[in-house]
């Protein structure tokens, strides 16, 4: 059952045309790869989909209906969630005060006081969301800016969870972490999916989009060059629908710029 669909998205800046009539579908519970160049389009395309970017011509419909007029805080009560590469945690709080950042639990003081922070409310639900994605943390109450990459990776997707998402657009999130982190962060999207969850996972690293997706959409020069079932698809495809040309000249073409990480 589709959950996202794009329809002949058009974006431009001034004169720069960036977007040129994109589609791109997503299944509830579906993990899609979006892969590309860097300039063909990604980050603008997600940040129309949540609603910082407004298309120019084009549909956006969400479980059925229009979300163009929405603006990104209406898009994310929806249940669309978006974590950036550089995650916007606030490194020197711990983990229970960046999960629940804006919207700590309160209580009343005396019974009458409203908007008490309730911390032993969030200690334990932000204790309860890291075990709800199978995860390990050195400890709950440290500054998270202590932790590793793939553990600050953790505490923002704990944090997208507690909004209740159906969609969690993921940019980068193996971006500069150890192979065995990378593998962590991958086990978290296979989690998200288990729980019914749909992910867009964009990312240059093709091995991790290979090894968690179900399909791969490539963008080139702003437009949708590829839509492949990820088991029907292998490195040297992916590649070369992503520079252009096909096969192995391809593949070491784009290898050799670095984008195949």
């Amino acid at each position: 059952m589709t959950l996202l669909r794009l329809s002949g998205i058009r974006k431009s800046f001034g004169a720069v045309q960036v977007l040129h009539g994109v589609d791109l579908d997503v299944g509830r519970g579906e993990v899609v790869g979006l892969v590309g160049d860097n300039g063909a389009g990604k980050s603008t395309l997600m940040k129309t989909i949540t609603g910082i970017h407004r298309a120019d011509a084009g549909e956006i419909e969400f479980e059925g209906r229009s979300i163009l007029d929405l603006d990104p805080g209406q898009r994310r009560a929806l249940g669309i969630e978006m974590i950036y590469q550089d995650l916007s945690l606030a490194r020197q709080q711990d983990v229970a005060s960046n999960i629940f950042l804006g919207r700590e639990p309160t209580k009343k003081w005396f019974g009458i006081i409203p908007g008490i922070v309730d911390r032993a409310a969030m200690d334990r639900q932000a204790a309860e969301m890291i075990r709800r994605l199978g995860a390990h943390l050195p400890a709950m109450n440290r500054a998270v800016g202590s932790f590793s990459g793939g553990q600050q990776q953790t505490v923002a997707i704990a944090r997208a969870l507690t909004f209740d998402p159906k969609l969690v657009i993921m940019d980068e999130p193996t971006a500069a972490l150890a192979v065995r982190e990378v593998q962590g962060v991958l086990d978290l999207i296979r989690r998200l999916k288990s729980e019914g969850i749909a992910v867009i996972l964009i990312s240059h690293r093709l091995n991790d989009v290979l090894a968690v997706t179900d399909r791969i959409v490539v963008l080139r020069h702003g437009r949708a060059a590829a839509d492949l079932e990820t088991a029907r698809t292998d490195m040297n495809e992916v590649v070369a629908c992503i520079v252009g040309g096909s096969g192995a000249q391809a593949a070491a073409a784009h290898e050799g710029r670095g984008a195949a990480t």
